[in-house]
């Protein structure tokens, strides 16, 4: 008798413990985000009102930093949800096989469309959804501009004239998913070669590389720097909140989906379906066009009640690029290793030798006027340029998977180690040897 008792106690204490292990699992959802407080907090208070008991865990990292959080804590997750603006990131989490493919409830997926343009809101194979779309631009002071006379930009190309010289900002892409998704839009535009000319020479006109994307816009909105290359939202939302800012985007830039993912294995799924159906439905799509968030919402009919002048992607001609998330996702690591040898970390070099060329062309078109012979100068000016927008990776190498595996994880490869000394002391060299042959021609004038 007393064995028996001995046993129904200990089988309740077991019964017991499992149970509250099973109801404390099921009390929160943790997720990963690079998104700000202002988005996030919202959607946190909405959802836990709307699930009372159920508590959202935030853990706000940026979004490269999210990808290597979930690739180390794979073996036990710690997540259930990752949640960030660049849909590269989500191709290369699905890649890894990090992420868990689900399909959707139909009376919650039904009222979006299968594509924005030509892209697809959700994942095709239920990996990651769109919750909300965004397209990549620039924002500017309009104070800033008038005091310093120059003209709103247009496109990415205007950002290369030397009438911006030092009134430029962006976020280095490897701190940042949706300046990554904005560096890799311009070289998909324009092509590898041509597309780091092109972001060499906006590098030049560079006032700042920040650390963080929220740089980029609190810098503008205070009028420390005249332009910022950002997502959109940065921009809707200064204007929503009255800041003497403008955005504009691009004809050839990306609209794509911010995207939510349910972490592989992780530890609250039923909750994290829960969150995920949250933001999808028109009650979380609605808290979009709040002032302080201003993000596009992906079901249509809702921008019949979106604030005045909103704009609508579903009805504008927007984003005259297909993005190839696939082939992002494949050089995604690179590319933010080579942006940061060759400009974030050589932006005072950089600068100084585009400083050095506008000067001197600025000397040759006087010689020109002057009847000058400029020959000679104009040539080594034109050495200095091809100098300064040489990209030391060829396209052939980027897009090679083989060749990318030396940049995948956090821990530095010694190819990945030695390939970025070659990349920061090319960079070093060929920006010094531009200065000094943009000086030359200034004595030779």
């Amino acid at each position: 008798m007393k064995r028996h008792l001995l046993f129904l106690i200990v089988f309740f204490c077991l019964f017991t413990f499992f149970i509250s292990i099973g109801e404390t699992s099921t009390k929160e959802v943790v997720v990963v985000t690079s998104f700000p407080k202002e988005l996030f907090e919202t959607y946190k208070k909405a959802f836990e009102a709307k699930y009372p008991g159920v508590t959202v865990i935030v853990k706000q990292k940026q979004t490269t930093e999210g990808v290597t959080y979930i690739r180390e804590t794979a073996s036990k997750p710690e997540t259930d949800i990752m949640w960030a603006s660049a849909v590269d990131a989500f191709q290369l989490l699905k890649t890894e096989k990090l992420l868990t493919p689900y399909v959707l409830p139909k009376e919650i997926g039904s009222k979006i469309p299968a594509k924005v343009g030509a892209f697809p809101i959700h994942d095709p194979e239920g990996f990651y959804f769109g919750f909300a779309l965004s397209g990549y631009g620039m924002m500017w002071n309009k104070p800033y501009l008038q005091a310093h006379k120059l003209k709103a930009p247009a496109e990415w190309t205007d950002l290369i004239d030397p009438s911006y010289y030092g009134h430029l900002s962006i976020s280095a892409p490897s701190r940042s998913g949706t300046t990554h998704l904005a560096v890799e839009a311009i070289l998909q535009a324009y092509g590898w070669e041509k597309g780091w000319a092109h972001l060499l020479n906006m590098g030049g006109n560079m006032a700042v590389v920040t650390e963080r994307s929220f740089g980029v816009p609190e810098g503008v909105n205070n009028g420390q720097y005249g332009i910022g290359i950002v997502i959109d939202f940065f921009g809707l939302s200064s204007i929503s909140s009255g800041f003497p800012v403008d955005f504009a985007y691009p004809s050839m830039t990306p609209i794509v989906p911010a995207n939510v993912g349910l972490v592989k294995n992780g530890p609250n799924e039923e909750n994290a379906k829960r969150f995920i159906h949250y933001l999808l439905s028109e009650e979380g799509q609605m808290l979009l066009f709040k002032a302080d968030i201003g993000r596009l919402p992906v079901i249509p009919e809702l921008y019949a009640k979106a604030p005045a002048g909103y704009p609508n992607p579903f009805r504008m001609k927007l984003g005259g690029l297909d993005f190839d998330s696939g082939l992002s996702s494949v050089r995604y690591d690179l590319l933010n290793s080579l942006f940061d040898q060759i400009v974030t970390f050589r932006l005072g070099e950089l600068k100084e030798a585009w400083g050095a060329i506008y000067k001197a062309e600025k000397a040759i078109e006087e010689g020109k006027r002057k009847k000058k012979d400029v020959i000679k100068a104009a040539a080594m000016v034109a050495a200095a340029r091809s100098l300064v927008t040489k990209v030391p990776v060829p396209e052939a190498k980027a897009n090679n998977k083989d060749f990318n595996k030396a940049f995948k994880g956090k821990e530095k490869t010694d190819a990945r180690a030695k390939l970025e000394t070659e990349w920061d002391a090319t960079a070093k060299a060929n920006y010094s040897k531009a200065r000094e042959l943009a000086l030359k021609a200034m004595e030779m004038i």
